[in-house]
């Protein structure tokens, strides 16, 4: 199985920007789609974005626009650039590896977490106004 480790969260003003990084250990990620999630305090955990293996990439209408996930299978990381963060962007990130190998989610697909197996521990990030 594999283990992922989230990095890169922290404390940003409304408008700044942010880039996380998962990185993935026990096996590699380049025969998976790797997603982002979050969930912000009281609020159910909601899918972010979505990269699979041939780069594809989809996005939460919330997001789109201003985040962008992108993978590097060399290194076995996934990021998450966010740009123009906003308040309400406030919550824990966690990347999740899909339970699948070689899934191609497509622009109109619906990713949900019971889709996805391996988790990090999470990311904070904070945007204040």
């Amino acid at each position: 199985q594999v283990q992922l480790v989230e990095s890169g969260g922290g404390l940003v003003q409304a408008g700044g920007s942010l880039r996380l990084s998962c990185a993935a250990s026990g096996r590699t990620l380049s025969t998976y789609a790797i997603a982002w999630f979050r969930q912000a305090p009281g609020k159910e955990r909601e899918f972010v974005a979505v990269i699979s293996l041939t780069a594809r990439t989809v996005y939460a209408n919330s997001v789109k626009g201003r985040f962008t996930i992108s993978r590097d299978n060399a290194k076995n990381t996934v990021y998450l650039q966010m740009n123009s963060l906003k308040p309400e962007d406030t919550a824990v990130y966690y990347c999740a590896a899909d339970r699948s190998s070689f899934r191609d989610w497509g622009s109109n697909s619906d990713p949900g977490i019971a889709d996805f197996g391996s988790w990090g521990q999470g990311s904070q990030v904070t945007v204040s106004s």
